[in-house]
């Protein structure tokens, strides 16, 4: 009897991120995330950690306040305050605001964690072509 072995399942899953390409024209949307979910407080720390390290450290993020579940005035990433404010403006619906002092800010277009792929796709490629 021969036995296969499963591949292992990552303990995190994949970051589902595109970023626009570094350029020196202002955009107004840097990208797209993809979360797996509506708790800031378990996805914010894998977006984070996710970014690349031009950007420096993200010390301030706004997310919309209707879309996810608790925000707390901060929480701790990687032993660092990342300061959370919640926003209501319509212009705000589907990004996340990222701010790195000294470093810039950075508008992420948000795809609904309930999107299905087919559907994420092409919203993530035209975030990361600038076109969102």
């Amino acid at each position: 009897m021969t036995t296969a072995l499963q591949p292992a399942l990552p303990s995190h899953p994949l970051l589902r991120l595109r970023l626009a390409p570094h350029g020196g024209m202002p955009r107004p949307i840097d990208g797209a995330w993809w979360p797996r979910s509506y708790d800031l407080l378990a996805e914010l720390p894998r977006l984070l950690a996710g970014l690349p390290r031009a950007w420096g450290h993200v010390t301030s993020v706004t997310v919309n306040g209707a879309a996810w579940s608790a925000v707390p005035g901060r929480m701790l990433v990687s032993n660092q305050v990342v300061r959370l404010h919640r926003t209501l403006t319509a212009s705000a619906a589907q990004t996340i605001l990222l701010l790195a002092p000294g470093q810039g800010r950075w508008d992420l277009l948000v795809v609904p964690p309930d999107t299905t792929e087919e559907a994420a796709e092409p919203l993530m490629a035209a975030a990361a072509d600038g076109q969102a």
